[in-house]
Order: C-alpha cells, then sequence, then structure tokens
C-alpha cells in the first residue's frame, strides 16, 4: 500500500497464500488488468495467481528466444508498476522485501532445441530435455559448474541474499526432480513443455547479461 504521498508504507496490500481467491486475494482485479495491457503490447501472459507472501502474486508469460525474453521482461515490469500505480499501490521487485515472508525469484525457465546435421535422424525443434538427451545433462552441468561466478549476474543486490536459503528459495549448488531448494529444478512437464528451471535469480537482474551468461555456461557444459 501507498500513503497520501504516493510512497511505499511496507504494508502488503492483503495476506493471501498460494493460490488463493477473492477476497484473501486481493490481486487479482489487478493481474488481470496487467494481462490485459501486456497482451495489447504484443506480450503473452500464460497464467497468473496469487503467491506465497502477503501481497506477492506470479504471472508468466509464453516462452520466446533469449533476447525477446529480456526485452519483454523489461516491458513487463514497467506495465506492473505504472498499473499498481494506477491503483494506489506500489509493485516491488526486491528479492526480498519482507525478511519474514517468501522473497521474489524470477525462475528461469529454458527449453533447448536441436538443429539436426545433414542427413540426421532428428526431427528439427526437438525438446533435448523432453528425452533427456545428453546435451540437456551436459547443459545442465556447465550451468552448475559456473554457478559461483554467474551468481554476481543473477543475485547482483546486497537484498539479493537475504532470499537464498530459505523459504523454498534454493541453498544447494545440485540439480532435483522435485525438491525446491535446489539450484536448478526439472518440472513436471513433459514433450514440448519439458525444461530446467533455474531458480536463483532474482528481479534485480539486468536479463541481458544474466541470459547471456546462462546459455555461455551451458554451451560451455
Amino acid at each position: 500500500k501507498t500513503d497520501e504521498d504516493g510512497e511505499p508504507t511496507g504494508q502488503a496490500m492483503d495476506h493471501g497464500g498460494y493460490f488463493d481467491i477473492s477476497p484473501l486475494d486481493k490481486g487479482e482485479n489487478i493481474r488481470r488488468e496487467i494481462c490485459l495491457c501486456l497482451e495489447e503490447m504484443g506480450i503473452s501472459p500464460e497464467t497468473s495467481h496469487h503467491e506465497q507472501g502477503p501481497g506477492q502474486n506470479e504471472i508468466d508469460c509464453r516462452p520466446g528466444d533469449p533476447l525477446a525474453s529480456a526485452d519483454n521482461l523489461l516491458t513487463f515490469k514497467s506495465v506492473v508498476k505504472a498499473i499498481s500505480a494506477r491503483n494506489g499501490l506500489f509493485a516491488s521487485f526486491m528479492p526480498k522485501p519482507f525478511l519474514q515472508y517468501s522473497g521474489n525469484g524470477m525462475h528461469v525457465n529454458l527449453s533447448l532445441s536441436r538443429i539436426p546435421a545433414l542427413g540426421g535422424l532428428t526431427q528439427p525443434g526437438d525438446n533435448l530435455f523432453a528425452v533427456p538427451a545428453p546435451e540437456a545433462e551436459q547443459f545442465m552441468a556447465g550451468v552448475l559448474e559456473r554457478a559461483p561466478e554467474m551468481t554476481l549476474f543473477f543475485n547482483p543486490t546486497a537484498n539479493s541474499y537475504e532470499r537464498l536459503g530459505r523459504m523454498e528459495a534454493p541453498q544447494y549448488v545440485s540439480w532435483s526432480k522435485q525438491n525446491r531448494s535446489q539450484l536448478i529444478r526439472i518440472p513436471a512437464a513433459t514433450g514440448d513443455k519439458a525444461r530446467m528451471e533455474l531458480r536463483s535469480p532474482d528481479p534485480s537482474v539486468n536479463p541481458y547479461l544474466a541470459f547471456a551468461a546462462l546459455l555461455h555456461a551451458g554451451l560451455d557444459g
């Protein structure tokens, strides 16, 4: 919430929890307004819901190539801030705005598609995480190996480190199919939606640097 001068008060707009609905979730109409605005701007939101923390919301957009995704992220943040302000609220993208509640992560979901060699049997667009293929495992190994160096880009503020290691934020440089305390999680999705989820980045990132570092580390693997 904001005060009479439009400055943030440090008081959350609601005390809803994960996937709560009205009346506990007071952000539903604002999320809808944000999603409609994004669609008008050519950005395609897929899902939206209330998250675990008070006043904490999530909007997920459809996948795109790295450069378009980075562009869309900066546009998304501007839209969220503008529409929140229009509704008398302040939208914070701090990694840990409330020390006693869940922090704000920016999970990066990444799929890899194979470009077949001449005469190869693989079809264009085959998702390497659907099998998973050895290349997908090697890509994840490269990300895990380079995690210490990349953390500077994924978590660039002092506040970033108030979030890590608790309340489902990653604590270990490893991967898992279910455990949310790992750096990389493999969601249950299959087929074209199979992917890896990098759980350490937060919304304070420069997405162009972060996505470039992620791709280079994976290719190194």
